[in-house]
């Protein structure tokens, strides 16, 4: 899994987190787990193979918000049993 991290400016409120994710899952429909944070400034979501940051940053933008930045890095889910 790869775990990308999007740095947003201008949420504000829950339904601009909601605006955010709405926007990831219509631009990347392979997208899970999508979350967008107004405090952290950033959403993260989950996908199987790397996404591209400029259809990303497009489709943020077009909402009105300002695409800070895209990081993806693999992502291995932790599970309770591991050391």
């Amino acid at each position: 899994m790869i775990k990308t991290t999007v740095k947003i400016d201008g949420m504000m409120c829950p339904m601009c987190e909601a605006h955010i994710s709405e926007a990831i899952r219509k631009a990347i429909p392979s997208a899970r787990q999508v979350s967008a944070n107004r405090r952290k400034g950033e959403a993260v979501f989950l996908t199987e193979q790397a996404v591209d940051g400029a259809l990303l940053r497009q489709a943020i933008d077009a909402t009105g918000y300002r695409c800070l930045g895209v990081e993806s890095a693999p992502h291995e889910k932790k599970r309770w049993f591991q050391k």
